[in-house]
């Protein structure tokens, strides 16, 4: 995880003015940084999206390929997360560091999916037991200026929004033997519902209160944050701790309350961003870094 050298006047000065609700770059303690939401920016892939949140920087790729279904679950298809840190974010994400850090991203994410209700995997299911769609989830982390799970969270929503997965049939000859035939028509194919996919907020506790989003800085002088990941109705699907301080339960309970507030405004804000750049078409502008 990228980290700043902060002198001790500096952590006093972002103290003392979380203690006031009001941050060094002049938002509240449950105020958002400006975001930036791109879909389709990779055009070999499913399904993509870029994610600026502040100086965070994230890629999100899909790639749909067919695969069999796991023993446990012959009906459904399944996730794959895959996160690459660039060294070009920090230089202590170069070598073992950005590894270490990509592992923790990957299996936060897979626990954030865990919930059975977050994306329809039965619908990912073409021939049980034998045949399902495979989502593979590749994340790059291109710049980290704080709060990267959100920014994630987020990116891994819209791409999954933008994914399309192409529409196949069953077919069984006299013999029994079932052969897959794919839609030729490129626009004949299957969208998934993200409506209860979770988006992560991630909760800092400096001093006595909490904010959320913190930039790098604010992250420097917070010795504990709480990772939790809200459905669009306000549902907590998992919590995680992180940093080497404590927290007491009354924290807890108020970070959790702070975090399904902001998580439902959130989602709200996203799905309009999601709407609305949906309803312009392929004759949309490309304004991000690809484009």
């Amino acid at each position: 995880m990228a980290s700043v050298v902060l002198s001790e006047a500096e952590k006093l000065y972002i103290v003392h003015g979380v203690q006031e609700d009001l941050r060094v770059d002049g938002r509240g303690c449950e105020d958002y940084r400006c975001a930036e939401v791109e879909t389709d920016v990779v055009s070999n892939t499913s399904g993509s999206a870029r994610v600026k949140l502040g100086d965070t920087d994230v890629l999100v790729g899909i790639k749909a390929e067919m695969g069999t279904p796991k023993l446990e679950k012959p009906d459904e298809g399944y996730l794959e997360f895959f996160v690459d840190c660039s060294s070009n974010a920090t230089p202590e994400l170069e070598g073992r560091g950005g590894e270490e850090l990509g592992t923790d991203i990957a299996n936060t994410l897979y626990r954030v999916f865990s919930c059975e209700n977050s994306v329809d995997l039965k619908s990912l299911c073409i021939n049980p037991r034998e045949h399902c769609w495979v989502l593979y989830v590749d994340v790059l982390l291109l710049e980290c200026g704080g709060n990267i799970f959100d920014a994630i969270s987020i990116a891994v929503k819209a791409a999954l929004f933008n994914t399309r997965i192409p529409k196949v049939r069953v077919l069984e000859d006299e013999e029994g033997t079932k052969e897959i035939e794919l839609s030729d028509d490129p626009y004949d194919c299957i969208r998934l519902n993200v409506e209860e996919v979770p988006c992560i907020v991630t909760l800092s506790k400096i001093g006595y209160r909490h904010v959320v989003d913190a930039t790098l800085q604010e992250e420097a002088c917070s010795l504990a944050s709480l990772l939790i990941s809200v459905t669009s109705k306000g549902a907590l699907t998992s919590m995680k701790k992180v940093g080497k301080g404590s927290l007491d339960p009354e924290s807890i309970f108020e970070m959790m309350e702070t975090g399904q507030r902001v998580g439902k405004s959130l989602h709200i804000a996203l799905q309009k961003i999601l709407d609305e750049e949906e309803s312009l078409g392929t004759s949309r502008p490309k304004v991000g870094f690809l484009g």
